[in-house]
C-alpha cells in the first residue's frame, strides 16, 4: 500500500528546524519533570497524616491541580514546534530530573522537603532552556517558561516556609 503524502505545508514559523528540535527536547524534559512532580504531589495529598493533615492535604490539592493544568500547555507547545510530546511513564522516567515518589509515604514535613526540592528542580529545568529560547526569538516558549518559573519558585518558597523555625 502506498504511503499517503501530507498536503500540509512545511512548518515555517521563523525558528530553524534545529532550534525547534532543541527547544522541543528541553520542553520534553520540563514536561517530564512537571508530570513527575504532579504524581508525587498527588501521592502526598492522598497519604499525608499527622497534626498538619488538613492544611497540607488542602495545600497539596491546590498544587497538584496547578501542575495538572500545566502539562497540557507544555505538551501543546512541543507540538506547535513540530515535534511529538512524550506521554508514557517510560519516557517521563527517562527524561525527568526528579526522583520518583518514595514507595512508603514519608512523614508530613519530609513530604514538604521533597516537594521543595522538586519545585526547585523544575525551576532549574525551565531556566536551563532560556538561553536557547532567547537566541531563537521564541517568545511563546519564553512566556511559558516565565510562567512556570514564577509558579515553581513561589511554591518552593511557600513550602520552604513550613520548614523554617
Amino acid at each position: 500500500m502506498a504511503k499517503s503524502k501530507s498536503t500540509a505545508p512545511a512548518l515555517n514559523i521563523g525558528i530553524s528546524a534545529k532550534d525547534r528540535g532543541a527547544i522541543a527536547a528541553g520542553l520534553s524534559k520540563l514536561l517530564a519533570d512537571t508530570y513527575t512532580l504532579y504524581l508525587t504531589t498527588h501521592n502526598f495529598h492522598w497519604n499525608v497524616t499527622g497534626p498538619m493533615f488538613n492544611t497540607l492535604h488542602t495545600m497539596f490539592m491546590g498544587q497538584y491541580t496547578e501542575l495538572w493544568n500545566a502539562v497540557d500547555p507544555i505538551a501543546e507547545r512541543i507540538r506547535s514546534l513540530g515535534h511529538p510530546a512524550p506521554g508514557s511513564y517510560a519516557q517521563f522516567k527517562a527524561l525527568s530530573s526528579l526522583k520518583d515518589a518514595p514507595t512508603t509515604p514519608p512523614k508530613a514535613l519530609e513530604m514538604v522537603r521533597i516537594l521543595v526540592e522538586g519545585h526547585e528542580a523544575v525551576a532549574r529545568t525551565a531556566r536551563e532552556l532560556f538561553p536557547l529560547v532567547d537566541k531563537a526569538s521564541d517568545e511563546p516558549t519564553a512566556d511559558l517558561l516565565t510562567q512556570r518559573l514564577t509558579v515553581h519558585e513561589q511554591t518552593a518558597w511557600m513550602l520552604r516556609s513550613l520548614l523554617e523555625e
